[in-house]
């Protein structure tokens, strides 16, 4: 199984849509982790096909990412950004892409493309979006 995510503007029913569209699809959601910052969501599925999930919600409009992409959440202060890319080179794990997706003045949502992903999951456990809640 493989993570498809999606990042689109905040609206009362998103969620609906995209479980709509996957379930017409007949994509099964295995697993699923949401969280809204800025004004944007971000939603993750686990499912068994991702190439066909993320083929029929790009069909739709959503703007799609899948596999090497990890999302966390950060306080928007100076330094922060630093703080992640140390801890992912500290444990060789080489930063691909970095896209910041959110900012709400107290916390940034950055999306990082790694060439190791469950590694880097493990190391920035505390940050990922589906674990924000948490620290909030």
């Amino acid at each position: 199984m493989k993570d498809v995510t999606v990042i689109a503007p905040d609206k009362v029913g998103l969620l609906a849509d995209i479980s709509y569209i996957l379930g017409k699809a007949r994509v099964n959601i295995e697993s699923i982790a949401v969280t809204s910052v800025g004004g944007k969501s971000i939603i993750t599925v686990l499912v068994k096909n991702s190439q066909k999930a993320m083929d029929v919600l790009q069909r739709n409009g959503f703007k799609v990412s899948s596999g090497n992409v990890i999302f966390v959440k950060i306080e928007d202060k100076p330094g922060r950004l630093s703080e992640i890319a140390k801890m992912l080179a500290d444990q060789k794990i080489n930063v691909e892409n970095l896209n910041l997706v959110s900012r709400d003045g107290k916390n940034s949502i950055v999306g990082i493309a790694v060439d190791r992903p469950r590694k880097a999951k493990k190391v920035l456990d505390m940050y990922l979006v589906e674990n924000a809640e948490v620290q909030s």
